[in-house]
């Protein structure tokens, strides 16, 4: 797999991973920053932004692409930061391979599963929703990026994720738009999206070490739980954990000079 890629700076390298219909594109201004100090490449995973397109979609798969371009940049070693469903694909490569892990940075997204048969998780039902809503639109139908706006807007009533999603319409011609993401794979594959690591498994229950942890929650986001701080101090037991206030799940967005502030005195120190 040779995923896309936007490479900046200069320094120790630093891998920036986004998450579930996110591309490299959503960082580029983190990156900057980060690039003033270190060598940052943001990569696009698979079904995503401008990666090859395949069938399948999951966490082993995600952890390969990752070995397979660090290999490939000639990193023996580097830092990761990832998002959401970037974030755990990180954790499960740290997991592999801590030899290859300088530090990780985890943004709100907790290592366990979020699938749940008799109660879903609200993360899950979100998921569901929006891919739902994303597959219903006629994209040979509409005209113009207002009226795809607005079709979105009777499902999914956040207009800052609605733009967010939005960033994923590309003109296929003069008359018809057409999706970056691979939504039928995305689609397929949720379950496997929303699998977690299982705690038990790893070292026989006595988690990784070797390198700095830090996890960033967003104060409002409910996708790291009081419930969580054990299962990932279970996993990475020298984890920090740091909320930030007044910020939902796209913490890095909403809240980004504090969020900096936060990686900048973790990857400094």
């Amino acid at each position: 797999m040779h995923m896309s890629f936007r490479k900046i700076g200069e320094g120790p390298p630093l891998v920036i991973a986004h998450g579930l219909y996110g591309a490299s594109d959503n960082w580029v201004g983190i990156g900057r920053e980060l690039a003033k100090t270190h060598e940052v490449f943001i990569i696009d995973w698979r079904n995503h932004g401008r990666s090859p397109h395949t069938l399948d979609h999951n966490y082993t798969l995600l952890k390969n692409d990752l070995l397979e371009f660090m290999e490939q940049q000639s990193l023996k070693k580097a830092s990761l930061l990832g998002h959401s469903m970037g974030g755990k694909a990180c954790m499960f490569f740290a997991v592999d391979y801590p030899e290859m892990v300088q530090s990780l940075t985890v943004v709100d997204i907790s290592p366990r599963s979020y699938i749940s048969l008799d109660q879903p998780a609200p993360q899950t039902v979100d998921h569901m929703n929006i891919i739902q809503a994303l597959i219903k639109v006629d994209l040979e139908k509409v005209d113009s990026r207002i009226e795809i706006d607005m079709i979105l807007a009777d499902t999914i009533k956040s207009p800052r994720i609605r733009q967010f999603l939005l960033k994923n319409i590309q003109r296929k011609d003069k008359n018809s738009f057409e999706w970056k993401i691979n939504l039928k794979s995305l689609h397929d594959n949720l379950p496997s999206i929303l699998d977690g690591l299982n705690s038990k498994e790893i070292n026989n229950g006595t988690g990784v070490e070797g390198f700095p942890v830090l996890f960033i929650k967003g104060a409002d986001s409910d996708y790291i739980s009081d419930h969580d701080y054990s299962i990932i101090q279970s996993i990475f037991p020298v984890a920090d954990i740091v909320s930030i206030p007044n910020s939902g799940h796209w913490v890095h967005a909403e809240q980004t000079d504090l969020f900096l502030k936060n990686v900048k005195y973790f990857l400094d120190n």
